[in-house]
Order: structure tokens, then sequence, then C-alpha cells
């Protein structure tokens, strides 16, 4: 029963991590999403740039294209498990630079005493990242076994080495 459940929740994991995704690449293509996400780069040391490179609507495409690329990415590991791996790699990227922004823009409340009271947006919006980059270093970790041993070859992480008494 543990195995089963183990192997329901990896697949639940990857697969809900890549409609995630989809869902929200697409969305970048919404003038809504664009102006949502506006106030999280302009006030991001590490992304203001980008707006006087293109437009609001332009960054929020190129945004979705990349955040598109990265779910099909994660959906190959059945047959691509190293492509999986990379896309999974990009995806624990973008969530750590989407976190990145809970210390650059501002998100806490005031009416209930500032920290560690988060408002509905950005805050609460960019916590669940946290998870989405647990499932992605998850699926990343998962990938690279598994293009490993259909290589022949197992990580040098301990777990598969034997001893001889």
């Amino acid at each position: 029963m543990a195995e089963r459940l183990k192997r329901i929740g990896m697949h639940v994991t990857r697969f809900g991590l890549v409609i995630v995704l989809l869902w929200i690449g697409g969305m970048k293509f919404t003038a809504y999403e664009a102006e949502g996400i506006k106030p999280l780069v302009a006030n991001s040391p590490l992304m203001g740039w980008v707006y006087r490179l293109m437009s609001v609507g332009g960054f929020s495409a190129f945004l979705g294209v990349v955040e598109i690329a990265i779910g099909l990415l994660i959906a190959v590991r059945p047959v691509w498990a190293m492509g999986s791996a990379v896309g999974s790699a990009l995806a624990s990227g973008m969530f750590l630079t989407t976190l990145s922004f809970l210390l650059t823009t501002p998100g806490w409340e005031p009416s209930l005493g500032g920290f560690p009271a988060l408002s509905a947006m950005p805050g609460q919006f960019l916590l669940k990242d946290v998870v989405l980059l647990g499932a992605s270093l998850f699926t990343a970790g998962e990938s690279l076994e598994a293009a490993g041993s259909r290589r022949g070859i197992l990580p040098n992480d301990g777990a598969h080495e034997t001893s001889n008494p």
C-alpha cells in the first residue's frame, strides 16, 4: 500500500506541476495576467530591467512561452527522463525567482500588524511557490535518477552503494 501511494503521489506531483505550469503559462497571454505580474516584476532588482527592453504584455507572453515549454519538458518524463530533469531544474530556478518577489514586493498586511501577516496578493499568491519549488526539485531528482538508470549509471549519493564485508 505504501509503495502504491508513493507512486501515485509521484505522478500527481509531476503532472500536477505540469498542469499548473501549462495553465499559468497560458494565462500569461491575457492582459489580466500581464497586469497582475507587473508590480512583482517592476519591484524586483532581478527582473525590473525587463520592462526597459519590452512591453508588459510582451514580457508576459515571453514568460508564458517559457512556462509552457518548461511544463512540456517535465511532462516528457515517460519517454525522455533527461528532458524532464532539465525542465524540472528550469522550474526550480523560476520558482526561486518568484519567491524572491516576497522580499522585494510590498506584501505584508499592515492592518494585521505587518510581518508575518501576508497580504492575499502578492504574499499568499507567491507563498504557494514554496510547494512548487519542492515539487520541481523532487521531479528533477527523480528524472535524473531515471535517466542514469537507463544508461546503467547509478547516482553517487551513497544510497546505491553496496559494501563488501
